[in-house]
């Protein structure tokens, strides 16, 4: 290619083109976010809103620089004081943990089943894969509140085979939670693994079969880890949104269920401490960014290899 071709400067149309997904992250990511940093630098009222201070540019700029020496750290402080923080924290991450490792290991065999279909059939298996989206969120978690709780169709079940005597606990626990979390997220694990499968060049596992490895070690060797990026993507996309989790572990959870999403709404609308939400809503969003940051670095470091 021509040294002036690469070099050619970007038409006005083109910089509007990338610039938009940046004006959108801007306005609704960073303006947001900036606002909730600083709610956590401020102090607790009983005022509307409730918290202090609120910056008044009508006092000018000197008014400005005294309001913004006021923020102080208290709420990052209380954070490490109260444990209900921690332990929502690890209760958070360890039930997004295993609700991800569930999907993989259901998601895969699925994906794989997909990807070595006739090509004719893999949109309509994709659409049943997907399906559980054209359904209302709300109502597919309401629903397992009909299957799970102690009159429901497992229990009946159950009893009626003679397999229990009296119904299983199973509404309003962290199981509970774990099983709205895979039902829901599912679809999110299914996909990347899909594309990354699919995308595989099946030559290579033609040339491992015929230099004599066995299906399982083609499969060890070839598919699983050509399929790294997909696991990795799908994995990030069911963790991070399962972590902040609200609806449901209110629904299936029980009052010991602790999810992070449960506690901030608490903070910000029973005990109205807008401050100590706000500042574990940044450290939850600090600790979502460690895994990001590390799948982007590996991404470039394997595009450099």
């Amino acid at each position: 290619m021509p040294e002036h071709d690469k070099r050619r400067r970007l038409t006005r149309g083109e910089r509007l083109v990338i610039a938009a997904p940046y004006a959108w992250i801007a306005l609704f990511f960073l303006a947001p976010f900036a606002l909730i940093v600083k709610i956590s630098l401020s102090h607790p009222t009983q005022t509307r809103p409730p918290y202090e201070p609120v910056f008044d540019l009508s006092n000018g700029v000197s008014g400005l620089w005294e309001r913004i020496s006021q923020l102080g750290l208290d709420a990052y402080r209380g954070l490490a004081e109260d444990n209900l923080y921690l332990d929502s924290y690890l209760s958070s991450l360890t039930i997004a943990g295993v609700a991800t490792i569930i999907c993989l290991a259901i998601a895969y065999p699925f994906a794989l089943a997909i990807a070595r279909a006739p090509r004719r059939l893999r949109p309509i298996l994709i659409g049943f894969a997907v399906a559980p989206f054209w359904t209302s969120f709300l109502i597919r978690v309401y629903a397992w509140i009909t299957l799970l709780k102690d009159e429901g169709i497992i229990n009946h079940a159950l009893m009626a085979l003679g397999l229990i005597e009296a119904p299983l606990p199973m509404l309003a626990t962290s199981g509970a939670v774990v099983v709205g979390i895979v039902y829901s997220y599912l679809p999110f694990m299914l996909l990347p693994l899909y594309a990354a499968i699919e995308g595989q060049d099946p030559a290579l596992r033609e040339a491992a079969a015929d230099l004599g490895a066995a299906p399982l070690q083609v499969f060890l060797r070839v598919t699983l880890p050509l399929s790294r990026r997909g696991i990795v993507a799908g994995a990030l996309l069911v963790f991070i949104p399962a972590v902040g989790e609200f609806v449901i572990p209110d629904l299936l959870g029980g009052s010991d269920t602790l999810m992070i999403g449960r506690t901030l709404w608490n903070d910000f609308f029973a005990n109205r401490d807008w401050p100590a939400a706000s500042a574990a809503t940044v450290t939850l969003l600090a600790l979502l960014l460690v895994p990001i940051l590390l799948f982007e670095r590996a991404q470039l470091r394997e595009g450099r290899r």
